[in-house]
């Protein structure tokens, strides 16, 4: 594994900004950056062996800071949305900045995706640390989030996110990548085929904070158990549609445990023949069909994203779940270690 860092810039208060590439013996690659610990680039094979850039994102990194998308980044301290910006933790009540309509989103406008974390090359990984200050965004104690990236020789990119904290808080971390199997800037995704491991989804409110009770996909447009394309049924008359303007919602993972690796989704190209498999050990998968990229900073390669060029396949707890007592806790509490599992399977079929 070839694994090299060069300096990509500064931030506007000086930070130095690195860019991480992890090459295996095929030639396919990731690159990594220390905004938002996030995933730059994804450069894999076709059914023809053909390499390409399957991930959207700017060739300027100023441009990850302050994405409306938050592409390829990790959001935090809670990824997802949190009700009215207000949580009760121990019997007090908590505020958070509001940045998503009435709800609070990704940690805030100044959410771990728009921070930079420090960053290291470690036993063939690269591991970025963030450390949050108790208070921060209106989240309580000190937190410390650490994300750990591994590229194989076949073609897959694991990630283990873990964090702790000296008081009790609320922390809930994903990967918010877009992916375009044809290669980025190629058109959307619409004839993208899915499949998801989970009978059951969250319906939501307009502004999608879930109701409570997950309910079966079968004979919804939600069902994605049966692979799908995933334009098939997008435009369909279906609250769950008219409220993103497209897919936007949590599935609930069949079988999921905590600890346990389960596989959440497939994704496939029938054109270029590449596949990605997501396997994690997270309850929930929040799949967005990038409704709203248009107006996103110039992409790489001088291309301008549309809607719908690019899915988002986040696995994670489930939104609002610090308002619901019926959902997986999100409370991490001191002398506790959060730790989850993301791997990211790049193939061909």
């Amino acid at each position: 594994m070839e694994l090299t860092k060069e300096l990509w810039g500064k931030s506007a208060c000086g930070k130095e900004i690195y860019l991480y590439t992890l090459k295996n013996s095929g030639g396919a690659y990731v690159q990594l950056s220390s905004i938002g610990a996030g995933l730059v680039s994804a450069v894999v094979p076709d059914k023809e062996g053909k390499l390409a850039d399957v991930v959207l994102g700017y060739p300027d990194p100023m441009s990850y800071f302050g994405d409306g998308p938050c592409a390829g980044k990790i959001p935090g301290r809670y990824a997802n949305r949190i009700a009215l910006g207000k949580f009760t933790l121990d019997g007090k009540e908590y505020e958070l900045p509001v940045n998503n309509g009435p709800n609070h989103l990704h940690g805030g406008p100044d959410g771990f995706q728009n921070k930079v974390w420090e960053s290291r090359e470690n036993e063939g990984g690269v591991e970025f640390l963030y450390y949050s200050e108790d208070g921060e965004m209106g989240y309580p104690g000190a937190l410390k989030a650490v994300a750990r990236y591994e590229w194989t020789e076949e073609n897959e990119l694991r990630l283990t996110l873990t964090a702790e904290s000296d008081a009790p808080t609320v922390v809930n971390l994903t990967n918010h990548t877009y992916f375009n199997l044809n290669g980025e800037g190629n058109g959307n995704i619409l004839g993208h085929t899915l499949r998801l491991n989970a009978s059951e989804y969250l319906p939501t409110s307009d502004s999608l904070i879930p109701l409570g009770e997950s309910a079966p996909v079968a004979g919804t447009p939600m069902d994605f158990v049966t692979e799908k394309m995933i334009g098939a049924e997008i435009k369909a008359d279906f609250p769950a549609l008219n409220y993103g303007k497209g897919y936007d919602n949590c599935w609930v993972i069949d079988g999921a445990e905590p600890g346990q690796i389960q596989e959440a989704a497939e994704l496939y190209a029938p054109e270029c023949g590449r596949v990605l498999n997501i396997y994690t050990t997270q309850p929930g998968v929040q799949v967005y069909t990038g409704n709203w990229l248009s107006g996103c900073p110039a992409g790489k390669n001088g291309h301008v994203y549309e809607d719908y060029e690019g899915v988002a396949i986040e696995c994670q707890n489930f939104p609002d779940a610090p308002n619901k007592e019926e959902y997986p806790s999100a409370v991490l509490r001191p002398g506790e270690v959060y730790e989850q599992a993301i791997i990211f399977a790049f193939g061909i079929r």
